[in-house]
């Protein structure tokens, strides 16, 4: 009963939007499927509740329920997310590009834009037998720890780096080679807005190296970053390549893009 009397307080006060969000929310990269239990125990729902909000978002499409009786997210919320101005006309201006890229260094091309403290990867082009990477499409990477993230962190505000640091890098430590000082990061970014380009080695995961270069809109602004993951250390060789290639994005995008 203690649990019951726990789950119902947590459920008053909160509105019919902040609880149907709550339930999508509950999904994520590690917790792709969920039963309506799991979905009650990590939003607090009572069960009641929890039961008519996934009925609801079920029916709209927001969420599929699969023959085992669990949840996935839904196709519906897929099709609304290519509606946003960085999704869709982005990915589409910068697939063949990348297309190209990959067959040209025949390894790991992504493509990442910023979402609060993270980026965001919505596309991506895998390598067959290329190094083992944590990224995949619809997911985050830390800011500080990849090439991508170096890139939209160094051309962000410095009301973004604060947030970066402020809970402590060293909270973020994916290898022994992940910056976790604020004044190393600082003069990383310096460094990526200085040569264009932010080359990480080994920060995310071990074995791992990447190159990326920002892409940019007809205001100059970076809208994204696009890089190459690749097991050789040599990424200077890499540099030119993605340099152009996220010029080319960057023209299709309406950027007076120069190399």
């Amino acid at each position: 009963m203690k649990g019951a009397d726990t789950a119902n307080s947590s459920d008053r006060g909160r509105t019919v939007t902040s609880r149907a969000l709550a339930v999508l929310g509950a999904f994520t990269e590690g917790r792709p499927e969920l039963t309506l239990a799991q979905i009650c125990r990590l939003t607090g729902l009572r069960h009641a509740t929890a039961h008519r909000l996934v009925g609801e978002l079920t029916a709209w499409g927001a969420l599929e329920r699969l023959p085992s009786g669990a949840y996935v997210i839904g196709l519906r919320l897929w099709e609304l997310g290519t509606l946003n101005p960085r999704g869709l006309p982005l990915r589409v201006r910068a697939m063949p590009i990348m297309e190209d890229l990959h067959a040209a260094t025949r390894q790991h091309v992504q493509l990442a834009v910023l979402d609060g403290t993270d980026a965001l990867v919505v596309e991506r082009i895998s390598a067959a037998g290329a190094v083992s990477v944590v990224s995949q499409v619809g997911g985050r990477l830390p800011l500080h720890a990849s090439a991508v993230g170096q890139v939209l962190l160094a051309h962000a505000g410095e009301e973004l780096f604060t947030d970066v640091v402020r809970n402590g890098l060293a909270r973020s430590r994916f290898t022994p080679r992940t910056i976790t000082d604020p004044a190393t990061l600082r003069l990383a970014l310096a460094e990526c807005r200085r040569t264009g380009v932010a080359v990480v080695r080994e920060e995310m995961s071990p074995d791992a190296h990447s190159v990326a270069a920002p892409v940019t809109d007809s205001k100059d602004r970076v809208v994204a970053a696009l890089s190459v993951v690749c097991a050789d250390a040599r990424t200077h060789l890499l540099v030119p390549a993605v340099v152009l290639a996220g010029c080319g994005i960057s023209r299709g995008l309406g950027a007076d893009a120069v190399l």
